[in-house]
């Protein structure tokens, strides 16, 4: 009797692992590209200036990023819809055209970004970024373009394993343990300027506007049903505990190497070279590689996310399962924000921390717009019906969205007194 029962558990945990495995993708996917150049960036210049004692910050980076995550993906499987068709369709086309203009301006800028990241990364290699940058821009057009949703998922997940590299980098930096224990129970807060701005950056790369419409295009491109959600929610939680796992070696790489030595950084690539001299060349390459895996992964899913949402909320037809001739607006504004980017690399001196800048600013600005109406959509039972929030969660989703909307104000504000 008891070695049927063992078998019959053995069976359904089998059964319950098989639908775990074909569900996987969409949380990961999305934690994932949450650690792209920019996020790099902002990780290695916190390592660099403050040594172990930012790693606090990820604690409510991860609590952030999994609340707002969960309900997103909720949304997206009970109501079948993107956040771009809600928005619209609750809120008027109005105010969905200047939000999405805005996000598209952004995005434009966040994939120039990445492809910066690209041609650091293998300029690190070698080689020029007049070659490296055309190459993988037509690599990843053909993976969106002559592929589709099935295909592309097992790659986008190949490239979201590959972020570990940072944990072999960090390894190879020699961490103190005891330190960085230390920092993670009593870390030493200042207050000044410069800090706040490393702890507001932190938690604001966590959470992106253009993610919350790419996780929600992804569950329903994946067909997610309401019976499987729990593992969606494990599948959430992994992503989000990737996300955080690498943005922790970052700064543990950063914080062991660079900060001892008083090396200063503006940019990931320049971690990456100053690597070379204090851990070795490999540490160096790890490094550099972990950033071209990443910018490249994040340049193949932001102007897919981008195309997604501009073409869902005005109606046209969008996604990679979708042919070019279903779907003709949505492929040509994703090889549009592709040759945009490109070409702005391309231009020699192109005033890429401009860009940069900018961008952060718009999306600072148009984040609280889209989690407040998100809040206000997962909360409507004519939409959500019996799947809203429950106390306890609106009592968490509205202090994190309340968080991030102070924090995203905070860095629009010292972003623009950084350029006064």
């Amino acid at each position: 009797m008891s070695l049927l029962t063992s078998r019959s558990g053995f069976r359904k945990n089998l059964k319950r692992l098989s639908i775990f495995l074909a569900i996987l993708g969409p949380g990961i996917i999305t934690g994932s590209v949450d650690n792209d150049a920019g996020g790099i960036t902002t990780y290695s210049v916190a390592g660099a200036l403050y040594g172990y004692n930012l790693l606090w910050t990820l604690f409510p980076a991860f609590v952030v990023l999994f609340v707002i995550q969960e309900m997103n993906a909720r949304m997206g499987i009970v109501t079948g819809k993107g956040l771009a068709d809600l928005i619209r369709e609750n809120f008027g086309v109005k105010v969905t055209f200047f939000i999405f203009m805005g996000l598209l301006f952004a995005d434009i800028g966040n994939t120039t970004t990445e492809f910066a990241g690209v041609a650091g990364a293998m300029e690190i290699f070698g080689i020029s970024k007049y070659v490296s940058v055309p190459i993988s821009a037509m690599l990843v057009w053909i993976l969106v373009v002559k592929s589709n949703y099935k295909n592309a998922e097992k790659i986008f997940l190949v490239f979201s394993v590959f972020l570990l590299s940072y944990v072999v980098s960090a390894i190879l930096a020699k961490p103190n343990w005891g330190e960085i224990g230390q920092a993670l129970v009593r870390p030493e807060i200042q207050f000044n300027a410069g800090y706040l701005q490393i702890v507001i950056g932190i938690i604001g790369t966590t959470i992106a506007p253009w993610m919350q419409f790419y996780m929600q295009s992804a569950v329903i491109e994946k067909g997610l049903s309401v019976e499987k959600y729990r593992y969606t929610v494990l599948d959430v939680l992994i992503g989000c505990i990737a996300t955080v796992v690498v943005a922790f070696f970052i700064i543990v790489a950063c914080g062991s190497m660079l900060y001892p030595a008083g090396i200063r950084i503006e940019e990931a690539r320049d971690a990456a070279l100053a690597l070379k001299p204090l851990a070795g060349a490999f540490a160096s390459h790890v490094f550099a590689f972990g950033l071209l895996i990443a910018s490249i992964f994040s340049a193949t899913i932001l102007p897919l996310a981008t195309a997604f949402y501009v073409c869902e909320a005005f109606g046209f037809e969008a996604g990679i399962d979708k042919t070019p001739e279903e779907a003709p607006q949505f492929y040509k504004l994703y090889t549009t924000i592709l040759v945009i980017s490109v070409g702005i690399i391309l231009i020699p001196n192109a005033p890429l921390v401009t860009i940069t800048l900018w961008t952060q600013i718009i999306n600072g600005l148009l984040l609280p717009v889209v989690l407040i109406s998100m809040m206000v959509l997962v909360n409507n039972k004519e939409i959500m019906g019996q799947y809203t929030n429950a106390r306890t969660t609106n009592v968490i989703g509205w202090g994190t969205v309340g968080t991030l909307v102070v924090l995203s104000l905070l860095l629009v504000s010292t972003l623009l007194f950084l350029r006064g």
